[in-house]
């Protein structure tokens, strides 16, 4: 065992400056997903990358469509020694989340500058950077050995950060293709101890958007005596969603299909080193959490609950100075995550008779995207592979929760393919994903790389 691990870590150290000036590459490439950008390029680049390392790589495009749909990278690597064997895929995606706010950012958002041992920019953490550490651990092994001890396949997409709207297409499509007996998801933690936090599912999400209409034209708010203001039907409409003092989501019928954690699930959980509730306040810099949830329930919480969250609202003007101004429209943005057994446009269909029946019917709801929850099983044995590479790889008992809190379309290429599904790899759990000053640590990408290479072997040997 000491000499393997001798082995994994000139594997991991071998080639590091291209694969920084890769990574580098690929975060200056703004693929926003949201605003169709970039999204070809990194697609090519990532492509090449794959090629370069070893990986046989095409693009998979949906035909006749008019529209543009960002392609899929796939990759695959047969193993000459194990052919027969079984085939592990890795799921991860090339487009990133808007930058926005650019004036919070303290460099810019597509540099992809290395500032002592962390590269900075949208995307060096979610996902372009776990994406490279996967493909580099390949590579690392193909030209360490020639050979990859069994099969491996890629598939990495360009709409996830907009909720996957094409991905279920692209899976049956091209299910011949993503046949697999495993499949490692696009991230994992790492948390201020550098222990890795593995999630064994994804909640599902329901996003939508809520639109109220006024006058036909911003008018002078003197003549609010006189004129109804969208903006205050909108924040009427979404306090009837949330309690805020139970955290309890109002709609009703909203829970009656949650499946609750089972007795095993809930031992399993409660085994877990306690959530740092007093570092995540420190972080935010919060004084409480939400209905006064203690730290020993915070992991069930993150498991279990469901959410209503308002993402964004834009009514009328909120720019410096004073402009009294009674707006036209009036806009929310609302993610609900979700958890097995829901599914989002049942949901849906409960907030909009919701709205009816307290009176919004002048609110316009409009369905954005959706995607259901998914949950592995923690005795499943190929939990038991993913912990035993984490743990060797990072020298500590890894930390599992039985769900992440976020979304992904993870249920697709599960259905599709019926195998498990497990999230782990390399990211700062504080790295600012989805915020600004973005960051990848260095040190961990080396860590990744070689949870990776022990992943790889460990499955191999296992099945």
């Amino acid at each position: 065992m000491y000499e393997q691990s001798n082995i994994t870590r000139n594997l991991v150290d071998y080639g590091m400056k291209q694969f920084l000036l890769n990574l580098q590459s690929l975060v200056r490439i703004p693929s926003v997903s949201a605003k169709n950008e970039g999204l070809l390029e990194a697609a090519n680049l990532v492509t090449k990358i794959m090629r370069k390392a070893g990986i046989s790589t095409e693009l998979l495009n949906l035909d006749g469509r008019e529209e543009f749909i960002a392609p899929i990278v796939y990759g695959e690597v047969k193993s000459k020694s194990n052919p027969n064997g079984k085939t592990l895929l890795f799921y991860n995606h090339y487009d990133v989340q808007p930058v926005e706010p650019v004036s919070r950012w303290e460099r810019h958002p597509f540099s992809g500058q290395i500032v002592g041992d962390k590269i900075f920019g949208r995307g060096s953490s979610d996902d372009k950077g776990e994406l490279m550490v996967r493909i580099k651990a390949v590579e690392s092994i193909i030209n360490w050995s020639g050979d990859v001890p069994c099969n491996l396949k890629f598939v990495v997409e360009g709409g996830e950060e907009i909720g996957s709207p094409h991905l279920g297409k692209y899976v049956r499509r091209f299910a011949h293709k993503l046949k697999c007996d495993g499949i490692v998801w696009e991230f994992g933690y790492v948390d201020v101890k550098d222990r890795p936090i593995i999630n064994l599912g994804m909640k599902g999400m329901l996003y939508v958007e809520l639109l109220a209409v006024g006058p036909c034209t911003d008018i002078h708010s003197s003549l609010a005596v006189l004129v109804p203001n969208p903006a205050w039907k909108i924040v009427n409409a979404l306090n009837s969603l949330w309690d805020e003092k139970t955290g309890i989501i109002k709609i009703t019928d909203w829970y009656r299909e949650c499946r609750s954690l089972s007795s095993r699930e809930l031992s399993f959980s409660a085994a877990q080193p306690a959530f740092d509730d007093f570092e995540f306040k420190a972080k935010y810099r919060l004084d409480h959490l939400v209905s006064g949830l203690s730290r020993n329930q915070i992991r069930r919480a993150l498991a279990e609950r469901p959410t209503c969250n308002i993402s964004g609202i834009s009514p009328g003007y909120v720019g410096a100075g004073a402009k009294t101004v009674l707006p036209m429209i009036a806009r929310a943005m609302i993610d609900f995550r979700l958890v097995p057994d829901m599914i989002p446009e049942i949901q849906f269909n409960r907030l909009r008779a919701h709205l009816l029946r307290n009176e919004f019917s002048n609110i316009y709801v409009k369905f954005v995207h959706g995607l259901k929850p998914y949950r592995t099983y923690f005795a499943d044995p190929f939990v038991r592979t993913v912990v035993g590479a984490a743990f060797a790889a990072f020298n500590q008992k890894p930390i599992i929760n039985l769900s992440s809190a976020g979304s992904g379309p993870m249920s697709l290429l599960v259905e599709s393919t019926k195998a498990p599904c497990v999230a782990v790899g390399c990211s700062d759990m504080y790295s600012n994903i989805h915020s600004y000053n973005e960051f990848a640590r260095i040190p961990l990408l080396k860590l990744g790389t070689k949870l990776m290479i022990e992943l790889i072997n460990r499955f191999a040997s296992a099945y």
